[in-house]
């Protein structure tokens, strides 16, 4: 499906399917259909009217968000004390180790800065990249550009190692900044990799995102580099069970809409 994107030159096109086919769009077009076949076929218009809702409701509780990560993503865990040793002695060991930050979006500007920033998704990870490389001494670099439905700017590379310096008082070794997707910062990223002559790399990124990076990230790079998945956000198991968790909050939208989108662009191969 990438590919037809591509060979159509429809790629800016991406944002804008992902929007029409996520939540909520299909489940209010399941409404108003029903709405419409409510007087003609009573019985069906109101079983769609019911399901749309449902869907709504459902696709905005944590409880859902959690499970379709845990049970259909199956997202890696965090990196534990022991492989956080192991990575620290890889780097005494001088081994060609690098820690990769996949970027998550850009703001063209916050006014409250005077200048762009990063989305809260890339901050987060940017910040436990740089934690990460101030532990094990290992070199900490950026994968992100412009991404399709970001207006034209700094890329968000740029924006990170500036961020990085001013904010955190450590600089980045590298950046790639052309890529406008998750498959072109594997891609970019990888090629950039080799020619660092790095063998082993550590991606950070969200626990809903790893699974498709870690996908991408060794196809583009074959057996020539070895990959472990450092996420953010990840659970450490299924969450207090009370009410709260199967009521309609932003947070729980936003987990279940991650979901899908992961498993939709998985589907399509982007």
């Amino acid at each position: 499906m990438n590919s037809l994107f591509a060979l159509l030159g429809i790629d800016a096109w991406k944002p804008v399917i992902t929007v029409l086919l996520l939540p909520p769009v299909p489940l209010l077009v399941l409404v108003l259909a029903g709405a419409r076949l409510i007087l003609p076929r009573r019985w069906l218009g109101w079983l769609l009217v019911l399901l749309g809702v449902v869907g709504l409701w459902l696709s905005c509780c944590t409880g859902i968000g959690d499970l379709l990560t845990a049970q259909v993503l199956r997202p890696p865990a965090a990196l534990s004390s022991e492989q956080l040793s192991a990575l620290k002695n890889d780097v005494k060991a001088r081994r060609a180790v690098t820690i990769v930050v996949v970027g998550g979006g850009r703001t063209d500007h916050a006014p409250e800065y005077s200048s762009s920033s990063l989305t809260h998704h890339s901050l987060e990870r940017l910040r436990y990249g740089l934690w990460l490389g101030r532990e094990t001494g290992a070199p900490v670099g950026f994968s992100g550009g412009t991404g399709w439905s970001e207006a034209v700017g700094a890329a968000e590379s740029e924006v990170a190692a500036r961020i990085a310096t001013q904010e955190f008082g450590r600089s980045l070794q590298w950046t790639e900044n052309e890529s406008r997707d998750t498959r072109q910062n594997a891609r970019l990223t990888v090629a950039l990799l080799k020619r660092l002559d790095i063998t082993r790399a550590v991606l950070v990124t969200h626990d809903w995102h790893m699974p498709r990076v870690l996908a991408l990230f060794k196809q583009a790079a074959g057996d020539g580099i070895e990959f472990q998945a450092a996420p953010v956000g990840a659970t450490t198991g299924v969450r207090e069970n009370h009410l709260l968790r199967w009521w309609p909050t932003v947070d729980g939208f936003a987990r279940v809409r991650h979901v899908l989108r992961e498993l939709l662009a998985t589907l399509a191969g982007t």
